[in-house]
């Protein structure tokens, strides 16, 4: 069916037991040997680092976002698999998936069991992503995970230990894979591929920030202090904070911070209905609303905006454009229905 390039970065799926605890140390090719390759695929692995995900940097992340674009600039590789921790997998396949212009896939997975284990979740869960990166196309950056498929843009790890591990909380998966095959239900909805950023010596620092019951601004104007160039408000309800830190907030937009308001809810989008220090202040403060993003994943999109330009304004247009702001708004922001 294909040749497809896996790129191994460590996570549980590549873990082993180390005395007191769990922590990746295998190669790509050890990982490969536990699954079986699907008829017809032929695999080939580049081990990019083995490290547990919760360790993983922006410079790892870019890494792997230019080993990406390497690997398919190779016109006869069909698609890519990548082997990834489940606990910043969000954050890593958003931040390919800003910059993928190209109809393979690029298909993460990974495992909530570790190599070893006998009952492991990490030889299926490969076997899908090979199935998926050699027999589809157009679908974006993916991830396959218990036999289900979800576009990166929204997909977050909703379970901490179980097997079905990630969705979206806010829109439908993408397709199922089971029986040999890849079953496409809808097709993810994505705003144009962003230019493949630089990697500049100094990285910007994007923090951050959750309300609660009696916040105040002492953490954002820390994390302002530290030198974040970005900060991510997770706001409760529906973007909703206190007149306190609707004052920090402009007074960070106003020296060309840019600041991302997302929520600790669950679901459903950022909407300006309340004031008192509601998402209706904090945009007026120019806080930028993420919609259905959640925190990991608007930071990616904060800090893809900082490294694709130097001018305030600038950077707010490519952090609005990595929100998909130009999508149809009354259309699901994650997907569409597949034609009958």
């Amino acid at each position: 069916m294909g040749r497809v390039v896996v790129i191994s970065t460590g996570g549980t799926i590549a873990s082993r037991w180390q005395g007191s605890g769990f922590a990746a140390d295998a190669h790509g090719q050890e990982v490969m040997a536990t699954a079986a390759v699907p008829e017809g695929v032929t695999v080939e692995v580049v081990d990019l680092f083995s490290v547990n995900s919760p360790r993983l940097t922006t410079a790892h992340q870019l890494t792997l976002l230019r080993t990406v674009h390497e690997v398919l600039a190779d016109p006869g590789v069909d698609g890519i698999v990548v082997t990834h921790g489940t606990d910043t997998l969000e954050e890593s396949a958003f931040l390919v998936d800003l910059h993928h212009d190209d109809p393979r896939p690029v298909v993460f997975t990974g495992a909530q069991l570790p190599l070893d284990a006998a009952d492991g979740d990490g030889p299926d869960n490969l076997h899908d992503a090979l199935l998926t990166a050699a027999t589809t196309r157009g679908l974006g950056v993916l991830v396959a995970f218990d036999g289900k498929l979800h576009s990166a843009r929204g997909t977050v790890k909703t379970q901490t230990l179980a097997a079905d591990a990630f969705g979206d909380p806010s829109g439908a998966r993408i397709g199922n894979i089971g029986f040999g095959r890849v079953s496409v239900l809808r097709h993810p909805r994505r705003p144009a591929a962003l230019a493949l950023p630089g990697l500049p010596d100094n990285l910007p620092r994007v923090d951050m920030v959750m309300h609660h019951c009696d916040a105040d601004p002492v953490l954002l104007e820390a994390a302002l202090n530290a030198g974040a160039q970005g900060i991510v408000l997770v706001a409760t309800g529906a973007g909703n904070a206190t007149p306190e830190i609707v004052e920090a907030v402009a007074s960070a937009t106003s020296r060309g911070v840019l600041v991302a308001l997302t929520t600790r809810v669950q679901a459903g989008p950022i909407t300006e209905i309340y004031t008192h220090g509601g998402a209706v202040d904090l945009v007026a403060a120019g806080a930028v609303p993420t919609g259905t993003l959640r925190a990991g994943q608007a930071r990616i999109a904060v800090l893809t905006a900082l490294l694709a330009a130097t001018d305030p304004r600038e950077r707010e247009g490519v952090l609005r454009h990595a929100l998909g702001e130009a999508m149809s708004a009354d259309a699901d922001p994650s997907a569409e229905l597949v034609p009958a």
